[in-house]
């Protein structure tokens, strides 16, 4: 018989097939004030209920339930990115290494252990750089629950993650990825809408008027990682919409 845990699961991740990125804005949107965003930056992200199941952290034989299993990870991903603003994700500083061991990944319980490294810990945005790769182990480890992600099914998922679009893993690495959230055509299509809005074509912008300015602040783009801007600008100049000029250090851009 199958243990009751695990049918709940199962149960649970197939009673909706419409995926939870359907939720997830793809699309350029009207700009959020300022206020909002901070608002929701600094808000304790939401976990779906998937989360609470000790199943939903090992992986499952079943391929049905399987490929549900990474769709919703996936979905927690993208919504935990999304919520705290994350654009790279390291896989492996988030997941110690020993846990890319067998499955199950029971974790030994020292709840009565009085060491500071016990206490819970909460990831806080402000401790990543938006052009640094987070680390967020609470996106990948129930401490309520003892339970932990593997390294090699954080892995498949983020595979998963790449091959639907959405996320890309960085040069060199295995660990460290890109998450979409929204892609680099979609960051590009917000940005040439603010141009059109704003009426700022012909206008030379510097790089950082774009992400950090004062007249972005307030849109989506506002705070955005340095290398994910110029994929979404380079998107732009290929289409003929953008030519980008200067150094490195001093670069701006002209929208057409």
């Amino acid at each position: 018989m199958e243990n009751p845990s695990v049918l709940t699961l199962r149960v649970t991740l197939l009673r909706d097939k419409k995926p939870q990125t359907s939720n997830i804005n793809h699309h350029h949107s009207q700009p959020t004030t300022a206020h909002a965003m901070a608002a929701t930056t600094a808000s304790p992200f939401p976990f779906p209920r998937e989360y609470s199941f000790p199943p939903f952290f090992t992986r499952q034989t079943n391929l049905t339930t399987h490929h549900a299993q990474l769709v919703k990870w996936s979905d927690l991903i993208l919504s935990y990115c999304r919520h705290h603003r994350l654009f790279k994700l390291s896989l492996g500083a988030a997941i110690p290494s020993a846990s890319s061991s067998a499955l199950p990944h029971a974790l030994p319980n020292h709840a009565n252990d009085p060491s500071p490294l016990n206490e819970p810990t909460t990831f806080s945005p402000a401790t990543a750089t938006s052009s640094a790769a987070a680390a967020p182990e609470e996106l990948f480890h129930n401490k309520t629950l003892n339970k932990r992600l593997s390294l090699a099914d954080a892995r498949e998922i983020l595979e998963f993650m790449r091959k639907d679009g959405r996320a890309e893993p960085l040069p060199a690495s295995t660990d460290v990825f890109w998450v979409y959230w929204r892609t680099p055509d979609e960051w590009a299509a917000a940005i040439e809408g603010w141009i059109d809005e704003t009426a700022q074509k012909g206008v030379v912008l510097t790089l950082y008027e774009l992400t950090e300015g004062e007249s972005t602040r307030g849109t989506d783009f506002h705070g955005l990682d340095p290398d994910l801007l110029s994929k979404a600008l380079q998107i732009l100049v290929k289409r003929g919409k953008a030519q980008i000029f200067g150094q490195e250090d001093s670069q701006g851009v002209k929208f057409f």
